[in-house]
């Protein structure tokens, strides 16, 4: 998606242990008119599939998601990485380690969100190693939830994360595949680049 890695491109800033920092419309502060443009590109590369939800990970993951959700008119769930005290017993619950904040955290979703009759689209914002939709998938397989694809906004194709998901069988689409930070810089699949 060229006005995605044009934005990574313009705004993006490479930090030491192979780090994106896009906190400028992605993680922190977040441009609702890129977002709407990425939720149209995932309803062009899943829109034919019987998506009945689509499910993230709180907090970067949630903006492309309800976008997505908002064009195919589905609810949006998120996994929490918290357990709020309203929450119920009855939770489908994984374990995801996060590469940037190096730390783990055990991701929930009440049960009664994620019925088996459920058709599931996970959207995320980043895919390194996979850890973040490897805990989303284990979710869904604990609510016996179909996964009809992944949708990512940008992966890193230089880490073990994409290979993880598609030695699967699922369909995984990336809206911006970086091949490497060679010399600070951020290079893309597909590029001519010397590294």
């Amino acid at each position: 998606m060229k006005i995605l890695e044009e934005r990574i491109r313009q705004e993006g800033l490479v930090l030491p242990g192979n780090v994106l920092k896009v906190n400028q419309f992605l993680n922190h502060q977040i441009d609702p008119d890129l977002m709407l443009d990425i939720g149209k590109e995932f309803v062009k590369l899943f829109g034919e599939q019987k998506i009945t939800k689509i499910l993230t990970v709180e907090s970067s993951g949630i903006a492309p998601a309800i976008m997505t959700g908002l064009l195919l008119h589905v609810p949006v769930l998120f996994a929490r990485k918290q357990k709020s005290s309203t929450m119920p017993n009855e939770l489908y619950s994984a374990k995801v380690y996060s590469y940037t904040k190096k730390i783990e955290n055990t991701i929930t979703v009440e049960s009664k969100f994620l019925p088996a009759s459920d058709h599931v689209l996970i959207i995320d914002d980043f895919l390194a190693n996979g850890e973040a939709v490897n805990g989303l998938l284990k979710i869904c397989q604990q609510a016996n939830a179909q996964v009809v694809g992944v949708g990512i906004a940008i992966e890193k194709s230089f880490q073990a994360g994409a290979k993880r998901i598609t030695d699967q069988g699922i369909h995984l689409e990336s809206l911006a595949k970086i091949a490497s930070f060679a010399d600070n810089q951020v290079h893309f699949v597909g590029e001519n680049y010397n590294g």
